[in-house]
């Protein structure tokens, strides 16, 4: 009866980092398609990988990431005030993240090692943690968060045509352009860097080279930060489902791996499946 319900145990947990490696399966296949896109990055191999699921999606996402820090360009920080808070680096922190947790979970599953599938607990139970405490933070404090966030990115626009941040003037671009939007409040933000009545061209609703120097070009006058804030209301539906199958998912992960833990514990010794 021990045994069954050792093995049972052992192999829910082996599932359950299956699964997680499935829902992250998107990272691997990302990286796949930027390196046929002329990453430079090596096709990370699946057949090797069948006893670290979750170790593969973080090779993934660190693929991902380190091609986005390499190659810089659309995926550079908007915030002068954090140079390390671009999404290159957000990636490879996650990557890194999933990986390790990844490898612990299956690890210890499979050898039914204690010291492994506490460690497991213990990252997953942190990991929580500090969600929820980023989660209340950032609500009681949103105005506060609001106020600086738009300051911070507001000095970040001085940096849209000097050297070295060739990244943060593609990305700006991009947003601009993908999400009609001008500046942060609105088009005037660009004053002070560009010159009076001077945008970027892709601020302009018919864009064209030099439109954004041409004072009766329509242009979008809506900033970027109302519609990314617009963007995130009408889409919080699903991130709060996203936000809640990860929560599960966690939940899920400390009570196999805490139980199995328990378990083998209480056995005394490890039985072979």
């Amino acid at each position: 009866m021990a045994r069954g319900c050792l093995c049972c145990l052992k192999y829910m947990m082996f599932l359950f980092n299956l699964i997680f490696w499935a829902l992250c399966w998107v990272g691997h296949l990302t990286k796949t398609d930027l390196r046929e896109n002329g990453g430079t990055l090596v096709h990370t191999s699946h057949a090797r990988s069948k006893g670290s699921a979750g170790q593969l999606c973080g090779c993934g996402l660190l693929g991902v990431g380190i091609w986005l820090s390499v190659s810089q360009g659309n995926f550079a920080t908007f915030s002068p005030s954090f140079p390390s808070l671009s999404a290159a680096n957000l990636v490879i922190a996650i990557g890194t993240i999933v990986m390790v947790t990844g490898f612990l979970g299956c690890l210890g599953a499979i050898k039914e090692n204690k010291c492994l599938l506490l460690s497991f607990f213990i990252v997953l139970l942190i990991i929580l943690l500090a969600e929820l405490i980023l989660l209340i933070l950032f609500f009681v404090y949103m105005d506060k968060v609001n106020e600086n966030a738009k300051k911070d990115l507001k000095e970040g626009l001085l940096l849209y045509n000097t050297e070295n941040n060739v990244g943060l003037k593609n990305a700006w671009n991009i947003i601009q352009a993908e999400m009609r939007c001008c500046g942060v409040t609105d088009y005037t933000d660009w004053y002070p860097v560009l010159g009076e009545n001077t945008v970027p061209d892709r601020c302009c609703m018919e864009n064209s080279q030099g439109c954004g120097r041409n004072t009766t070009t329509p242009l979008w006058r809506t900033g970027c930060y109302e519609k990314v804030k617009t963007w995130f209301d009408d889409n919080k539906h699903v991130l709060g489902t996203v936000g809640m199958c990860i929560l599960i998912m966690q939940i899920l992960g400390m009570a196999f791996s805490m139980t199995l833990f328990q378990h083998i514990h209480r056995t005394g010794k490890k039985y072979d499946a």
